[in-house]
C-alpha cells in the first residue's frame, strides 16, 4: 500500500480532454531503438505496452520531425508513411493498456553532424538559426570518426521552413493515433536555440529582441495547435538550460521565459512542463558549468494563470517532493525520467510501496542500445542479423521486471536525475 506522503500522485488528473488515471507521467527519454531506419518496430510497441500499463500518460521519446535533424543513430521519426504505421502499433498496443500517450515532436537543429548517415540520405544541411557551433558534446557514431565533435550548422534563410515539418509532423502523429502531441522546446536542440542569446543572433524577425526569439516557438505551437486543437498539445521548456551549450546570463533567461511562458499561456495549450536545473544535464564546457541555475518552478510555474493549462514539473523528483509539488498546488502532475527506464511498473511500484531496484542494472549501453553503431550493411537488417539485433535491443530495454519479480532485499533509491 502507498504511504500517505505520496497519495497525491495517485489521483487521477485532467489533461486537455483526457483523465490520467494517475499523476505519475513518464518524460521523453532517448533509447535509440527503432532499427531500422527510424522506423518503430515490435520492440519499441513491448517497451512502450510495458509502462502503458501504470503511467498517467506516457510522452514518447523524441520523435525526429524530419530525416534533418539526426543527432542520434535509430531514433525515431515521424516523416515517412512507415514509420506512421510503425507508431500506429505502438499507439494501439498503449490505449489497449488504458493509456495515454503523447509524441513529442523534436529537431535538433545545430546538434546534428553532417556527416552522420541519416543526415547525408536526407541530402541537405544542417540547419539552426544562426551559424553558431555548440561546445562540447561528441558524436561516436560518425562513419571513422568516433570523437568526432559539433561543427558550424548552416543558418536556415526562412524559419517557416522548419516549422512547416513541425505541423507535417503533428498530422502525422495524428494519423498515427496519438493522444496529443507534445513540442520538445528544451535542452539546447531547434526551438531553445531559437530562444537563448548565445545560440540565435539573427537580426531577422526571428532575432535580437526577447519577441523576436520566441517567435519561432510561438508560431510552431500555433500551427500545431491548427492541427489538434489547443487542448491537446503541450511543450517541455528547461529555461535553466545547461544542456547541449545553452545557456544565457541570467536577466535574458528570465525576461525570455517568462514572455513565453506568458504568451503560451494566452493559447491555452493542455499543459506545459518546466524541467527545473538538473546537475548531470549541465555540462562542464571551457572549465565551467553551462547552465543559469535559478528556481525554474517558483519563477515560471505562477505566470500560467489560464484554467486550462495544466502545469507539470520534471527533473529529480522523488515520489515525496512531487506529491508535495501536487499538494501545494505547485503542479498537476509530475513527469519522471530515468526511473521509468529501468521500473516498468514505476508508477504501480510508488502505488504499491514496492522498492526502486532497478538502478542497480543501469549502464549506459542499457541506456542508448547494443546495436552495432554506424557504419553497417544492409544485410544487417535482413534475416537471421536483423533477429539476432532485435533480441540485441531488448538489453536494457524490455528486460527491467516487474516489482513481482524485482530483487527482494533491494533498497528504495531516490529519483537523482530527470530527463
Amino acid at each position: 500500500m502507498a504511504s500517505a506522503n505520496v497519495s497525491a500522485l495517485l489521483k487521477p488528473v485532467k489533461i486537455g480532454p483526457y483523465t490520467a488515471r494517475n499523476r505519475i507521467f513518464m518524460s521523453a527519454l532517448t533509447r535509440n531503438r527503432s532499427v531500422p531506419t527510424s522506423v518503430p518496430n515490435e520492440v519499441n510497441v513491448e517497451y512502450y505496452r510495458q509502462r502503458a500499463r501504470s503511467a498517467g500518460l506516457i510522452v514518447t521519446e523524441g520523435v525526429l520531425i524530419t530525416q534533418q535533424g539526426t543527432e542520434w543513430p535509430h531514433a525515431p521519426g515521424l516523416w515517412s508513411r512507415e514509420q506512421v504505421e510503425g507508431w500506429k502499433k505502438v499507439t494501439d498496443a498503449v490505449h489497449a493498456e488504458g493509456g495515454l500517450v503523447y509524441a513529442q515532436l523534436w529537431h535538433c537543429g545545430r546538434v546534428s553532424h553532417p556527416k552522420a548517415p541519416e543526415q547525408i540520405a536526407a541530402g541537405v544541411p544542417v540547419y539552426a538559426p544562426s551559424a553558431i557551433s555548440a561546445r562540447g558534446g561528441k558524436f561516436r557514431h560518425i562513419p571513422g570518426e568516433p570523437n568526432a565533435t559539433y561543427v558550424t550548422p548552416t543558418a536556415i534563410d526562412d524559419p517557416k521552413k522548419l516549422i512547416a515539418l513541425f505541423k507535417k509532423a503533428a498530422i502525422n502523429a495524428k494519423e498515427a493515433g496519438f493522444d496529443g502531441v507534445e513540442i520538445h522546446g528544451a535542452n539546447g536542440y531547434l526551438i531553445s536555440q531559437f530562444l537563448e542569446t548565445g545560440s540565435n543572433q539573427r537580426t531577422d524577425e526571428y532575432g535580437g529582441s526577447t519577441e523576436n526569439r520566441t517567435r519561432f516557438a510561438l508560431e510552431t505551437l500555433k500551427e500545431v495547435i491548427d492541427v489538434w486543437g489547443p487542448e491537446r498539445v503541450g511543450i517541455k521548456l528547461s529555461p535553466a538550460g545547461g544542456y547541449n551549450d545553452m545557456g544565457m546570463p541570467l536577466d535574458d533567461a528570465k525576461e525570455t521565459y517568462s514572455y513565453l511562458t506568458t504568451e503560451i499561456d494566452k493559447l491555452g495549450i493542455g499543459y506545459i512542463t518546466f524541467a527545473r536545473y538538473g546537475e548531470a544535464l549541465d555540462p562542464v564546457i571551457d572549465g565551467k558549468k553551462r547552465a543559469t541555475v535559478h528556481d525554474v518552478v517558483g519563477t515560471y510555474t505562477p505566470l500560467v494563470k489560464n484554467p486550462n493549462t495544466a502545469v507539470l514539473v520534471n527533473t529529480g523528483y522523488t515520489a515525496e517532493e512531487g506529491a508535495q509539488a501536487v499538494e501545494q498546488g505547485t503542479a498537476a502532475a509530475v513527469v519522471y525520467g530515468m526511473n521509468w527506464i529501468v521500473h516498468p511498473d514505476f508508477a504501480k511500484r510508488i502505488q504499491d510501496g514496492k522498492p526502486l531496484d532497478g538502478f542497480q542494472r543501469l549502464d549506459m549501453m542499457g541506456l542508448y542500445g547494443h546495436y552495432p553503431p554506424y557504419p553497417h550493411t544492409e544485410d544487417l537488417f535482413k534475416g537471421e542479423k536483423l533477429a539476432k539485433l532485435k533480441e540485441d535491443l531488448k538489453k536494457g530495454y524490455t528486460d527491467y521486471p516487474d516489482a513481482d519479480a524485482a530483487v527482494p532485499d533491494a533498497q528504495d533509491v531516490p529519483i537523482k536525475v530527470g530527463a
